[in-house]
């Protein structure tokens, strides 16, 4: 993410919170040149630690996402601060995102899931209508109150289930557009695409862009960035690339380049500290539900792409 960044975007600064000692030390370690690595000790609040202590590693990153944003603006003075997954990858300058956000006078951004008719059934009820995955806030009254608010939230409830409805971080924004004046639901749709919308889409790769056309209207586009939800590595070298339908031809455009650039910084991070070791998925589940769809996977390879070292990676 942040090497895509530096290849399209002329003016950036990363301030990354890293959520354990060696995340610290690794990414301290590459000198990024764009960021500022924050260890968890100048981060975390005593709030924070006690939430801590009932929630998975995941539900807790979840939980800090609003804590993060206003950390950040408030200890480095930031007039705005973008919110980015650090499974999202740009092809594009993020920077025409937030333009159309100024110039409808807003100061809050977010973006929609965009789901396809399919994962829209199950997807939208449980996930909400929005997608945590580029967020951004304005250093004002009205957008740090909403801000605080959705940091509140979070610490008062924040699990990977759908309850109340509430799904972790990210049902919370449901009700901003209705509720809150200076919120900007971004138009662009190159600004989220993700295996949950590319069915909707026909795309074309060149050297240095990809660009998009609807499938119903024929709207033409500049792909701004690809969330790359769910990918994992397997120990045998492969990746599962999770359940969403995904054609080869767009596997070939997003995915192929994507994971030879994961291989490659894989690689790079084992050099910088010995310690570091590669997280493999090993399709052990608890449950029926989830037995069924690990075994699922093994037996068929669903959305699995396998790696040849001769060659690459291939399908």
């Amino acid at each position: 993410m942040y090497e895509s960044l530096r290849q399209h975007s002329p003016d950036f600064h990363l301030y990354i919170l890293a959520f354990d000692d060696l995340s610290y030390s690794l990414l301290h370690s590459a000198n990024l040149e764009y960021a500022t690595i924050i260890p968890l000790s100048d981060f975390e609040t005593d709030e924070l630690k006690e939430v801590k202590k009932d929630r998975t590693l995941a539900e807790y990153c979840w939980t800090c996402t609003p804590s993060s944003i206003s950390f950040v603006i408030k200890n480095f003075n930031l007039s705005q601060c973008t919110y980015i997954d650090a499974d999202l990858y740009f092809y594009s300058d993020p920077s025409v995102l937030i333009s159309e956000m100024q110039e409808n006078g807003k100061s809050v951004l977010i973006t929609e899931h965009r789901f396809s008719t399919l994962p829209r059934l199950h997807g939208e009820r449980r996930a909400g209508r929005f997608c945590v995955q580029f967020i951004t806030f304005g250093n004002d009254d009205q957008s740090l109150f909403i801000l605080d608010k959705w940091r509140r939230e979070c610490i008062d409830w924040c699990y990977s289930r759908y309850e109340d409805g509430k799904f972790g971080d990210q049902k919370y924004l449901d009700d901003w557009p209705l509720t809150y004046s200076n919120v900007h639901i971004l138009h662009h749709l190159g600004g989220g695409i993700a295996p949950w919308n590319l069915t909707q889409y026909h795309f074309n790769r060149t050297m240095n862009s990809i660009t998009g056309r609807t499938k119903s209207t024929g709207t033409e586009f500049n792909v701004v960035f690809f969330h790359f939800q769910y990918v994992k590595f397997i120990a045998n070298g492969s990746y599962d690339i999770g359940w969403y339908y995904i054609s080869s031809d767009k596997r070939k455009i997003f995915y192929t380049p994507y994971l030879e650039k994961v291989d490659e910084i894989e690689r790079r991070l084992h050099n910088l500290n010995t310690n570091y070791e590669t997280g493999f998925t090993n399709f052990k589940a608890n449950g029926l539900k989830n037995i069924l769809k690990s075994g699922f996977k093994k037996i068929f390879g669903y959305n699995i792409i396998k790696k040849q070292i001769s060659n690459g990676i291939s399908y």
